[in-house]
């Protein structure tokens, strides 16, 4: 079992311990850490790119209740240093948070979110209708996101058992294993650049402004 340090942590570097290096099918190896600080692709998020020590991470997946760090060549086992490329955590944790906050506005607009993409150039939540409800105007989305970063929520997190949740102050929290800002503030201005309606769902489409 690897211990995610990122559910609770901020941190872009830590030590840890390589308890396992397996050849993968495709030449390279799967790196097994006691600890991690990489979020794995998963959950509508890419993975976080760095390196262990010197050695650059090329993906990050989650196997079973262990995170598998892929590399181009073995490495030793015994004690490491993780290092997160900042800049590429960030930008994930923006749109993460930024996915959050749409599916909360979809909600009070009755839509219920059912599906999130929090990719670079893909940001997608998919909604069902939770009542009988009109499609709401991009505008009248982006007003309420507004209003709560004008508020600058802190987040919060809660891990009870296996189930994490992640909220800003007082709004609900989803379950949630990815990253995200420590406050609205730090996401920047959010663009939904689509709102349509598709067999029955309503997909809204979003990105950030640099």
């Amino acid at each position: 079992m690897t211990e995610r340090l990122y559910y609770t942590r901020d941190d872009t570097q830590a030590p840890a311990c390589v308890l396992r290096c397996m050849p993968e099918a495709d030449g390279r190896y799967a790196v097994e850490l006691d600890r991690t600080l990489f979020h794995p692709q998963g959950g509508g998020q890419p993975a976080d790119a760095g390196w262990i020590d010197e050695t650059p991470v090329e993906g990050v997946v989650a196997r079973g209740d262990s995170v598998a760090h892929i590399v181009s060549q073995p490495l030793p086992l015994g004690p490491v240093t993780l290092r997160v490329d900042a800049s590429v955590r960030q930008q994930h944790a923006r749109l993460h948070s930024a996915g959050h906050l749409i599916g909360l506005a979809g909600e009070r607009c009755g839509w219920q979110p059912v599906k999130a993409h929090h990719w670079p150039g893909e940001g997608r939540i998919t909604f069902v209708p939770a009542a009988q409800s009109a499609l709401p105007e991009a505008q009248a989305l982006l007003a309420i996101i507004s209003a709560w970063q004008l508020a600058d929520l802190p987040r919060k997190v809660s891990v009870e058992g296996e189930l994490r949740r992640v909220g800003f102050g007082d709004l609900p929290a989803y379950p949630c294993g990815g990253t995200h800002v420590a406050r609205l503030s730090d996401i920047g201005e959010v663009k939904i650049s689509d709102v349509k309606m598709k067999k029955g769902q309503m997909l809204v489409h979003y990105t950030l402004l640099p």
